[in-house]
C-alpha cells in the first residue's frame, strides 16, 4: 500500500515541481523587460500567467501549489518576503486557477479548433480572470502607502495588461507546442521558411524604424493564420510582442518620442490588437477546415452508399410494398 501510494505520490510531486521550475523560468525571463511605474515594478508582457494557464489546462488544478511556489520564487528574487509579496503571490495564483475553471465551464477545447475556443481564452482566460492578480498587486501596494497619491489605476492598468498579455501571448503557443506536427511536403517546408525570414525583417523594421509602421506586422500575422493557423500565428505572435517590448522599454523606433506611460499605451494597444487577430483568426480558419474536412467526409460516404445500392451490393434492403389483392375477401 505505501508503495503503490509513493507511486501516485511522485508523479504529482513531479508535476508541481515542474510546473515551478516553468514558472521561475519565465518570470526570469519577463523580468528582463521590466519597467517601474510609480515605484512598482511591472512588465508590458509576463509570461508566467501564460505558463500558469497552459499548466492548469494540460496538467489539472492539481499542480497549482506549484504556481505559488513558482511566484514566490519569482518575488524573492526581486525583494524579500513580506506580508505584500504573500498577498501577491496568492493573487497571482488565484487569477490563473479562475481563469481555467470560467474556460472548463464553457467547454473550452485546449485544441483550439473553434472560434468560441478563441474567444473564451480571450475573455475568461485572459480578461477577465487577471483583474484578480492587478487588483490584489495594485491594491496591497496602495494599502501600505508604497504608490504615491494617484498612482493605483496607472500601476493596476499596467499590472493587469501585462498579465492578460502573458495568456494571449504564451497559452496559446503553450497548447499549440503539445501537439505540434512538422509539415511533410516540401513546399510547405519553404512556406515556412519564407514566413520566419519575412516576420523576423518585418517586425524589426516596424518596431525600430523611427516612422510609424507598427501595421506592418498585421498582414504577417494574416499569413501566418491563414496559411497555418494557430501553429504559425503564435510564433509569430511572440516574436512581434517580444520585439516590440523591447522597443518600448528602450524607446526605439516609433515609441522614441513618448512618455514611459505613451509608450507603455501604445505598447499594450498594438499587443493586444495583434493577439485577437492572431489568436481568433487561427480560430475560425481552423473550424472552417475541420467543417470543410466534415462535408468531404460525408460525401465521400454518401457516394459509396449510392454505389452500393447501383451495383446491387447493399447488405440491407428495404421491403417493397405489396399491391393490393382484390381477390381476398374483406375483413368487413
Amino acid at each position: 500500500m505505501r508503495t503503490e501510494g509513493f507511486r501516485r505520490l511522485f508523479p504529482a510531486v513531479l508535476r508541481i515541481v515542474a510546473v515551478a521550475a516553468a514558472y521561475y523560468a519565465g518570470g526570469r525571463i519577463g523580468l528582463l523587460q521590466q519597467v517601474v511605474v510609480e515605484g512598482a515594478v511591472v512588465t508590458p508582457l509576463w509570461p508566467p500567467t501564460g505558463i500558469a494557464l497552459g499548466c492548469l489546462l494540460w496538467l489539472g488544478l492539481g499542480v497549482w501549489p506549484g504556481i505559488a511556489i513558482g511566484a514566490l520564487l519569482v518575488i524573492q528574487s526581486i525583494s524579500p518576503i513580506d506580508p505584500i509579496g504573500l498577498g501577491i503571490v496568492a493573487g497571482n495564483t488565484l487569477a490563473p486557477v479562475c481563469a481555467c475553471l470560467m474556460l472548463r465551464s464553457v467547454g473550452f477545447r485546449v485544441e483550439l479548433d473553434r472560434l468560441r475556443d478563441g474567444v473564451a481564452l480571450v475573455f475568461l482566460g485572459g480578461l477577465l480572470p487577471m483583474l484578480i492578480s492587478a487588483t490584489v498587486g495594485a491594491g496591497l501596494l496602495e494599502l501600505t502607502d508604497v504608490l504615491p497619491d494617484g498612482g493605483f489605476w496607472t500601476v493596476w492598468w499596467t499590472w493587469w495588461a501585462g498579465d492578460a498579455m502573458g495568456v494571449l501571448v504564451i497559452t496559446p503557443l503553450l497548447l499549440v507546442l503539445c501537439r505540434a506536427r512538422l509539415p511533410v511536403e516540401t513546399y510547405r517546408w519553404a512556406e515556412v521558411c519564407a514566413l520566419i525570414v519575412s516576420a523576423v525583417g518585418i517586425t524589426l523594421l516596424a518596431t525600430r524604424s523611427g516612422l510609424a509602421m507598427l501595421f506592418l506586422v498585421f498582414p504577417l500575422l494574416i499569413w501566418a493564420a491563414l496559411r497555418f493557423q494557430l501553429a504559425g500565428s503564435a510564433p509569430c505572435m511572440l516574436l512581434v510582442s517580444v520585439l516590440a517590448n523591447a522597443a518600448a522599454v528602450g524607446r526605439l523606433g516609433p515609441f522614441r518620442d513618448h512618455t514611459l506611460l505613451q509608450g507603455m499605451a501604445n505598447l499594450q494597444a498594438l499587443n493586444g490588437a495583434a493577439a485577437l487577430t492572431s489568436l481568433l483568426l487561427s480560430a475560425l480558419v481552423t473550424e472552417q477546415n475541420t467543417i470543410r474536412l466534415r462535408i468531404e467526409q460525408a460525401c465521400q460516404e454518401l457516394a459509396e452508399v449510392v454505389e452500393q445500392l447501383a451495383s446491387g451490393r447493399v447488405s440491407h434492403r428495404w421491403p417493397v410494398p405489396r399491391e393490393p389483392d382484390d381477390s381476398r375477401p374483406d375483413a368487413g
